[in-house]
């Protein structure tokens, strides 16, 4: 007898992907942080390599930040208990969106007018 936990599933790679602001730079990379997909438009050539070669970093970083937060998820429906993906590293949801507005204010500065004085 088999139980819906028993039967789930877990692919063996989780990706996800993230894109610059304007679009013109994708990254695609595994929970593991491997890069598996990068698009650039020409015009990003512009800034040079060292430019676009610090945005796939920073692109990849993200990417692999959620791809970490989904295979959380995908073990968790899985079966596997918190305590154990815990023990793994991998954030849950609102972890990994408390990160990507933390390197998003490292990257651009605050998004709010309001400044601390």
């Amino acid at each position: 007898m088999s139980g819906p936990r028993e039967s789930a599933q877990v692919p063996p790679v989780t990706v996800a992907a993230s894109g610059n602001r304007a679009g013109t730079v994708t990254v695609s990379a595994t929970d593991r942080g491997m890069p598996v997909e990068i698009r650039f438009e020409r015009g990003e050539y512009r800034y040079g390599a060292q430019a676009l070669a610090d945005e796939i970093l920073r692109l990849t970083r993200r990417s692999a930040l959620v791809a970490r937060s989904r295979r959380r998820e995908q073990l968790a429906a899985a079966g596997v208990p918190d305590t154990v993906l815990d023990r793994l590293g991998l954030p849950t949801r609102q972890a990994a969106v408390d990160e990507l507005d933390r390197l998003d204010d490292a990257d651009t500065g605050r998004a709010s007018w309001w400044r601390n004085r």
